[in-house]
C-alpha cells in the first residue's frame, strides 16, 4: 500500500519533468545544439586546411607547387587559353558579377515583401565577403611566385576571395530561387552552380594567382557561412510553425506563392459540428 501511494505521488513529478522537457524551451535549446553542431562539423574541414597551409604541411606544399607548376606551363604554351580563362574569372564570375546577382535577387525578394529571405540573403553574401577578408589578412599567405607570370592579383593568397564568393553567392541563389523551378529542370540550376564553383577554382589556379589549397579553403569557408546562416533562418521557420524543408526545396518554398510568403503559418482546425 505504501509503495502504491508513493508510487502514485512521484507520477505528477515525472509528467512535470517530461512537460518541461518537451516545451518550446526544449525544442529551441534541441535546435540550437542542432545548429551549434552542424556549424561546427563544416567549419572543421577549413580549420585543418588553414593548420595544414600554417604547419606548410609537406604533401600538401608538393600538391600545390606541382600543379601550379604544371598549369602555368600550359597556360605559356596556350596564350589564347589564358584570355579564355582570364574573361571568365575576371567578367562570368567575377567577384563583383556574383554580388550584383545577389544584389538583384534581394531587390527582387524585396518587391515580393519577403523581408527575412532578402535580409538572409543579404547577411550572408556581405558576411561572407567580411569573413574571408578579415581571414585572409590574418593568415597573410603569399599568392604564387612562378616565372613569367600570365596574370597578376593584389592582396594575400589564402583563402580564395574568389572561390569563397562563388561558393556563397552560387548557395544563395540555389536556396532561394530552387522553389520557382519546376521539379524536372531543378537539375540545371544545381549543374549551372556547380560549374561556376569549380570553374572559378580552376581558373584561378591556372592562371597562377592561388594555390589549390586557398581555393579548396574558399569553399570551406563558403559552405561554412552558407550552413550558419541557413540553419538561423531554419530556426525563424521553426518559430512561426513552418514545416522544415530540405536543401533541394530550397529555404523557403512558399516563396511561389502569390500571398506573404512570410505569414505566420497557422495550424488548421477542423469545423465544429452542433449536435442536434
Amino acid at each position: 500500500m505504501a509503495q502504491r501511494t508513493a508510487r502514485s505521488r512521484s507520477l505528477p513529478t515525472v509528467r512535470a519533468l517530461i512537460a518541461r522537457h518537451s516545451g518550446p524551451d526544449a525544442a529551441f535549446g534541441r535546435r540550437l545544439v542542432l545548429a551549434v553542431t552542424a556549424t561546427a562539423a563544416v567549419a572543421v574541414p577549413f580549420a585543418l586546411a588553414l593548420v595544414l597551409v600554417e604547419s606548410r604541411w609537406p604533401p600538401l606544399y608538393r600538391l600545390d607547387r606541382t600543379t601550379a607548376e604544371r598549369l602555368h606551363r600550359t597556360a605559356l604554351e596556350h596564350p589564347a587559353w589564358v584570355r579564355v580563362l582570364d574573361f571568365f574569372t575576371g567578367v562570368v564570375w567575377d567577384p563583383v558579377t556574383m554580388r550584383l546577382l545577389v544584389a538583384a535577387l534581394v531587390v527582387w525578394l524585396l518587391t515580393r515583401r519577403a523581408w527575412r529571405l532578402a535580409t538572409w540573403a543579404g547577411v550572408t553574401a556581405t558576411s561572407g565577403a567580411l569573413i574571408g577578408f578579415l581571414v585572409k589578412n590574418a593568415v597573410e599567405r603569399a599568392r604564387p611566385h612562378l616565372p613569367e607570370p600570365v596574370a597578376h592579383a593584389p592582396g594575400f593568397s589564402f583563402p580564395s576571395g574568389h572561390a569563397m564568393t562563388a561558393m556563397t553567392s552560387c548557395a544563395v541563389l540555389l536556396l532561394v530561387l530552387l522553389p520557382l523551378v519546376p521539379r524536372p529542370w531543378r537539375p540545371l540550376p544545381w549543374a549551372l552552380a556547380t560549374t561556376a564553383v569549380l570553374g572559378v577554382g580552376y581558373t584561378r589556379v591556372a592562371l597562377g594567382v592561388h594555390w589549390v589549397s586557398d581555393v579548396v579553403g574558399g569553399w570551406l569557408l563558403g559552405i561554412a557561412v552558407v550552413t550558419a546562416t541557413a540553419l538561423a533562418f531554419e530556426a525563424w521557420r521553426a518559430d512561426t510553425g513552418r514545416p522544415r524543408t530540405t536543401v533541394t526545396e530550397g529555404l523557403e518554398p512558399e516563396i511561389t506563392s502569390d500571398t506573404d510568403p512570410e505569414a505566420p503559418s497557422r495550424p488548421t482546425t477542423p469545423p465544429v459540428t452542433q449536435g442536434s
